[in-house]
């Protein structure tokens, strides 16, 4: 029987985030390992009855993971790098290469396509040799399903998604597909054996980025032999649309596609070769990747469309990607605006929203569905930005200028180290935050008690000797939910966690309206701070793409009007520290990349808007403000003319896990202004020694000169414990101190 609603993945952490308190409390030693399964059992369990409640008959199944879906993948496929294999214990092996451990440096993360998901990186090499397939957890996990009661739909990610997101050259890429096809068969032939009906979904998301003529005929290679080996296996692209690849898929022998129709509107241009075609269709109607209420009329429009190339028998239903990128549920939230709720639909509120549509769609049920309800718009900023001009976009002086005023200023050393802004976040730092949001202690009780550890931090950074300092953001409970709660325009769910990666979830804002700034945000934390040390103290801001890119945006008008919106609050409030003596801003746009269109063709219209909301939020800075930024995760070699342009006076990057290969980019496009290469990977808990950051100094320094490098960690320090941070940060400075001497 052919599923009419379908599900490619449900958020894995837990209503009440009970798979991060699991992780976190068996990486500490509290629990054993049976207990973090048997938490794993209950969330999955709960997941497949939610599922089979909004009607759907097939779950997903190896949806669930402990890290990373990708990191699973490798384990399956006997790809894991060699340089864990000395790792017997496959529970340790698979955590260190996610974490690293004392003599393991973690394998390098970065985002999942667009979205903020992080995932593991493959490591491939020319020479690389596969182990044995091992499709346990998979067969596991059907099994389990089964065991209570659901027939479950395995969820995987495919070849040619595989290999286009593995560490690796193109030629490698290419060398390897006959033996990674080959892994991927043994795969399925297991999964065959266990139940020949068992349905597969092979999500290729890599298809959306526009395929060339080379990556379709791999598709066309790999999807006609997998295809013969299952009589139920799907292709899922999302993100965008996939017409290329669509024109070869309805060639070869799998039982259908599952295609995005809300981020990939042009996917209807291949309705009518699919209406030829013998293959089932499953549309991505209803949002996976954003928080809001499904246009249900509008959506079933677009459905009674596509019937008229496609018939209904040949038709189902779906979210348009996973729902691992959206909160859990509404049910607890108590403290959102009635006019901000009603714009919502969280992972729970969106399987209800698909069975609707299956019922007056499939079983033509009279439903009458609620009006779409709309943001809210503020003339005051809509007046403002109808008078900005080009020169607001422009710094008032060119950066050699602004270069000499800086030295003058700061008079720093060689090398100068500081660090990218935030130190530990204690469990004393965050309950202190809770007992001040909801009114258990006053406002002079938690300012006082943030004052301490701001000092506390300020003396620490100076007893290692640390150039330039920051004030730790203790008051910070997030980079973009800090000023999202001080900025109009944005609500904050209490439960809306959204996984990022491992154990670590974000709450990202809820940008339903136009957006201002009412007051100052930060000033006073960094004039205090300022006043207890003669030491440079960076203002530390959050740059407008990185606060639109890690929210839940509108989208009921362009993301460009609303990112302007936000750099113009950005803008006052780097003017207000400038005037009240921070001389030195940090900016920081740590997710300026992950914003890119997926399609190169629609890339440059970006780059133009974002690059804009950067200027308009730093171009105020006078000739003697030096700005930095910081950027993560991110392959710069297709946008280093972009960052050049942002004008930055210095700019951090995450280099830790990648070596100088990011760096070099840098010095290949003649890039003049300063740069700061993270020397140690803060997402895992090892303390690099002062021989191998100071080996690692040395090893920048082939790159570019002293005088274009600043030293700092790869990114801020919240997730980290303090005798980890201080010990690493001493390493890092006396390390700094050494290669000093010998410039």
């Amino acid at each position: 029987m052919t599923n009419k609603i379908v599900v490619l993945g449900f958020p894995r952490i837990g209503e009440k985030r009970e798979l991060k308190t699991a992780l976190e409390n068996y990486w500490k030693g509290n629990i054993p390992l049976n207990e973090l399964e048997s938490v794993a059992s209950e969330l999955r369990l709960k997941h497949w009855i939610f599922q089979r409640n909004a009607g759907i008959e097939t779950v997903a199944v190896n949806d669930f993971s402990f890290y990373d879906n990708t990191l699973d993948l490798m384990i399956a496929l006997g790809a894991e790098p060699e340089r864990f294999r000395d790792i017997t214990n496959a529970t340790q092996r698979y955590f260190t290469m996610a974490r690293g451990d004392d003599t393991h440096i973690a394998m390098e993360m970065t985002k999942w396509f667009n979205t903020n998901y992080h995932y593991i990186v493959p490591e491939l090499g020319m020479n690389f040799i596969f182990g044995t397939v091992c499709a346990n957890k998979i067969l596991g996990e059907y099994r389990e399903a089964k065991a209570n009661g659901f027939i479950g739909a395995i969820q995987l990610i495919g070849p040619i998604t595989f290999l286009g997101l593995s560490k690796c050259s193109d030629d490698v890429a290419l060398a390897l597909f006959d033996k990674l096809l080959e892994q991927y068969s043994n795969l399925l032939d297991e999964m065959v054996a266990l139940d020949e009906n068992i349905e597969i979904v092979m999500h290729e998301p890599f298809l959306s980025t526009g395929a060339d003529a080379g990556q379709l005929s791999l598709v066309k290679i790999a999807y006609k032999r997998l295809g013969t080996l299952s009589q139920n296996l799907s292709v899922a692209t999302y993100f965008e649309h996939s017409c290329e690849a669509t024109a070869v898929l309805v060639h070869t022998p799998i039982k259908g596609l599952i295609l995005d129709f809300v981020h990939g509107v042009k996917n209807s241009e291949s309705l009518e070769l699919l209406g030829k075609s013998d293959k089932h269709v499953t549309v991505g109607i209803v949002d996976g990747r954003n928080v809001w209420k499904n246009n249900l009329e509008q959506s079933l429009k677009t459905l009674e469309h596509i019937e008229t190339y496609i018939p209904k028998e040949r038709l189902s239903i779906g979210t348009s990607c996973s729902l691992l990128h959206v909160p859990y549920t509404l049910k607890h939230e108590e403290n959102l605006e009635v006019n901000v709720q009603e714009l919502l639909a969280f992972a729970q509120e969106k399987l209800g929203e698909l069975s609707l549509l299956g019922k007056a769609f499939f079983a033509h049920e009279k439903i009458a569905f609620p009006s779409h309800p709309k943001s809210t718009v503020d003339e005051v900023v809509q007046s403002r930005l109808n008078t900005l001009s080009p020169n607001d976009f422009k710094r008032s002086h060119p950066y050699a200028v602004r270069q000499m005023s800086a030295c003058d200023a700061f008079d720093l050393p060689p090398l100068p180290t500081t660090t990218i802004g935030s130190f530990p976040q204690t469990a004393e730092v965050r309950a202190l935050r809770q007992e001040f949001k909801k009114g258990l202690i006053s406002k002079e009780i938690y300012d006082e008690a943030m004052k301490n550890r701001i000092a506390s931090c300020v003396a620490f950074q100076e007893s290692i000797d640390l150039d330039v300092l920051v004030h730790g953001e203790f008051e910070r409970n997030d980079m973009v939910e800090y000023f999202g709660e001080q900025l109009s325009g944005f609500a904050f769910s209490q439960n809306g966690w959204v996984q990022s990666y491992g154990s670590r979830c974000v709450k990202p804002p809820l940008l339903y309206g136009d957006v201002s700034r009412p007051r100052a945000m930060t000033v006073e934390w960094s004039t205090y701070a300022q006043s207890l040390t003669d030491r440079p103290m960076k203002g530390m801001l959050t740059g407008p793409v990185t606060i639109l890119n890690w929210s839940f945006v509108r989208d009921d008008q362009p993301r460009s009007l609303t990112a302007t919106q936000i750099a113009l609050a950005i803008r006052d409030e780097v003017d207000d520290l400038q005037r009240a003596g921070i001389k030195m801003i940090q900016v920081d746009e740590a997710a300026f990349k992950e914003g890119y269109p997926l399609r190169r063709e629609n890339r440059a219209e970006y780059e133009k808007w974002a690059l804009n909301s950067f200027l308009l939020s730093t171009a105020v800075a006078d000739k003697d403000t030096q700005i930095h930024t910081h950027m993560c995760y991110s392959e710069f070699t297709d946008i280093i003319k972009t960052i050049e342009a942002m004008d930055a006076d210095v700019i951090s990057i995450e280099t830790s896990r990648s070596g100088n290969r990011l760096l070099r980019i840098f010095k290949e496009s003649g890039y003049t202004q300063e740069v700061g290469p993270g020397v140690y990977d803060i997402h895992s808990p090892r303390i690099p020694s002062v021989e191998e950051m100071k080996n690692q100094i040395h090893a920048l320094l082939e790159v570019l000169p002293a005088s274009q490098l600043w030293i700092n960690p790869d990114c801020g320090l919240k997730t980290r414990g303090w005798s980890e941070t201080e010990a690493a940060l001493k390493n890092m400075v006396e390390a700094t101190k050494v290669v000093r001497v010998t410039l």
